[in-house]
């Protein structure tokens, strides 16, 4: 099983978006709320190369923008 966590922030409509889609789906990938976890956001800036949510961590790479990742899962989450 592919190892998946979604960067999320507390207002973010196109981050609810990507939740909507996931509970739609029944689509369970750990969520990561960078504005309640600083060490989250250091991580995706780091790691990812920016600050942009909703970021979709997928085996050590990151997707950006909502309809890309929600195409990546229709596709890919198994």
């Amino acid at each position: 099983m592919k190892d998946y966590k979604l960067y999320v922030g507390t207002v973010c409509r196109f981050c609810k978006k990507v939740e909507d889609f996931m509970k739609e789906n029944n689509i369970d990938i750990p969520l990561v709320n960078i504005n309640e976890d600083r060490k989250a956001m250091m991580e995706l800036m780091e790691k990812g190369g920016k600050r942009q949510i909703p970021c979709l961590y997928h085996d050590g790479e990151y997707l950006y923008e909502s309809d890309d990742i929600i195409e990546y899962l229709k596709e890919n989450y198994k």
